[in-house]
């Protein structure tokens, strides 16, 4: 579980983050959703670290992490697994040697052949048997996406975020990364948290979703109430990435 408690942020004179707090639960998909601009990815990276908050505390399961010493922090990051919106991959290495690079930073004790057994099992969890050899310009965009996922998992983390998982796919690829991510919190009994503005993802995966709008927190529930929603920005954000779908859907038809 992580908690995040009264979190804000400023850069400059610019409120970015404005008293978030926030449960985010073990073995659930939990997504923090909203507008490009609005805060979401700033909040992200106060959660694992990147940004230290002005103010507030982030716990991972009661533990201080924003507060805590440096010791506490490094522990916890060793239980932490990141799928970057890019991917992130190292162009220079292929689909085996980018799932082992953890292992091979965090890991260094453990004989090569534990770890290529190891990055092995974490890509045919994310159906990429055969790719060992392949360079990350050879993959699609989808598969690096996969990659990108084993990788994350390949320490076993306690809780794993992905920050925009389903940019730049095409609406059957977004649904497969979502299926996945959903999967793997289940099969390991992750704390996972999920950026995005993909409201396919909210609706299919949404056990959780906090609504940031302008740097606050608007609206909290799960993908079973979203649209009993009374908040008007909410249902804006919602309506706007319908029509969105619905242009590129007819867009995609008048191609054919």
């Amino acid at each position: 579980m992580i908690e995040i408690q009264n979190i804000s942020k400023t850069f400059g004179d610019k409120l970015i983050l404005d008293n978030i707090s926030g449960t985010f639960e073990k073995g659930k998909t939990n997504l923090i959703i909203g507008a490009s601009g609005t805060g979401k990815s700033v909040l992200l990276k106060c959660i694992v670290g990147l940004v230290t908050p002005d103010t507030g505390n982030v716990l991972f399961d009661q533990k201080e992490f924003s507060r805590g010493d440096i010791d506490v922090k490094r522990d916890i990051r060793r239980d932490i697994g990141m799928l970057f919106q890019g991917s992130a991959l190292f162009d220079s290495m292929n689909v085996e040697r980018n799932v082992m690079f953890p292992l091979e930073m965090l890991q260094s004790s453990m004989p090569k052949s534990e770890m290529r057994d190891r990055a092995n099992e974490c890509i045919r969890r994310v159906g990429l048997e055969g790719s060992n050899n392949k360079m990350p310009s050879e993959i699609s965009g989808g598969m690096k996406k996969r990659v990108g996922i084993a990788r994350a998992i390949v320490l076993n983390p306690k809780y794993l975020f992905c920050d925009e998982p389903n940019s730049g796919l095409d609406p059957q690829t977004s649904i497969l990364i979502d299926e996945l991510i959903h999967d793997i919190t289940k099969e390991y009994n992750t704390t996972t948290v999920v950026v995005t503005h993909d409201m396919n993802t909210v609706v299919t995966i949404g056990e959780y979703i906090m609504f940031v709008y302008k740097g606050k927190k608007l609206w909290e529930g799960n993908n079973q109430n979203l649209l009993e929603t009374d908040v008007e920005s909410l249902t804006s954000f919602i309506y706007a990435n319908k029509l969105m779908k619905e242009a590129k859907e007819k867009l995609k038809q008048a191609a054919l």
